[in-house]
């Protein structure tokens, strides 16, 4: 086998650990954020968290397979782990990325229901 095949390889097999690991820390964090956003309901809580987890492994995975294709081909060694580091800090910021979308969401949805709309005031009383 080549250089080339073996970076591949090696690129793939961290990235997917590295999304497995970020997965199961959300998962396992993210529960007692969930709960808070929809006020104590467990099943809705747990329920959410464990869709967001399949989307997660979802993107993520799909992202890391087809970048695998970008980029040239490393031919050497030093080639070789300057394209590993690239692309892991790339389906990083993504991760990162899709991390602070869904935590500002989250919270958006967490003060809604915290502080529910007032209603206007009656003017026959």
């Amino acid at each position: 086998m080549t250089t080339a095949v073996y970076i591949y390889i090696a690129y793939t097999i961290t990235s997917i650990g590295m999304t497995i690991w970020v997965a199961r820390t959300l998962h396992k964090n993210g529960r007692i954020f969930l709960l808070d956003a929809f006020n104590g309901k467990d099943e809705m809580a747990d329920s959410v968290n464990h869709l967001l987890v399949v989307g997660f492994y979802l993107i993520n995975l799909g992202f890391i397979l087809l970048f695998l294709r970008f980029g040239t081909p490393p031919e050497t060694l030093v080639e070789g782990i300057e394209y590993i580091a690239t692309k892991l800090g790339v389906v990083l910021l993504v991760l990162g990325g899709m991390h602070f979308f869904n935590m500002f969401n989250f919270n958006r949805m967490r003060k809604k229901g915290n502080h529910p709309e007032r209603t206007p005031p009656n003017p026959t009383a």
